[in-house]
């Protein structure tokens, strides 16, 4: 740094978030079918089957949506997801929950190992931070598997 009187110039940070939605207008997401049902209706039917994404919806306190995001799209058989870039958005929107989801273009509904290392690694991180990982569904054309209604997640769950 030089001995001059200019002020550094250093990036500001700032922390901002703006939800336009009531919270009485927001949808109530009680169990895993219904958060299927608001993935599978949002998500970009032209890619179910042609390339794997990986979405997340955040909850309040009450179980409600905040917003949904989709955070990372792949190939036709694996998709990349940053685990900071999940719990970022989620730390942003003040989420009290997550719900992630990823569609297999295969079709297969059943989470491959990979899967299951990912979601216990999004469960240790969303535990640390407070924002409990409450299932991890597989999407395809043909319905959904929930990890946490087959009770391969630890923890916080839902129906």
């Amino acid at each position: 740094m030089s001995n001059s009187n200019k002020t550094p110039n250093i990036t500001e940070v700032e922390l901002v978030y703006h939800n336009k939605q009531k919270p009485s207008e927001r949808i109530n997401i009680p169990s895993s079918e219904h958060a299927y049902r608001l993935f599978y209706d949002t998500w970009d039917k032209g890619k179910l089957e042609l390339q794997e994404q990986f979405r997340v919806i955040l909850l309040d306190q009450r179980s409600s949506c905040l917003g949904i995001s989709t955070l990372a799209s792949g190939g036709v058989s694996q998709c990349i997801v940053d685990l900071k870039l999940v719990f970022a958005l989620a730390l942003k929107a003040k989420a009290s929950g997550i719900i992630l989801a990823h569609n297999h273009p295969s079709g297969n509904k059943k989470p491959s190992e990979n899967d299951k290392t990912l979601t216990a690694q999004f469960s240790v991180a969303g535990r640390i931070l407070d924002i409990p990982v409450l299932d991890h569904l597989i999407i395809t054309t043909e319905g959904y598997t929930s990890m946490a209604v087959e009770k391969l997640m630890s923890g916080h769950s839902m129906k």
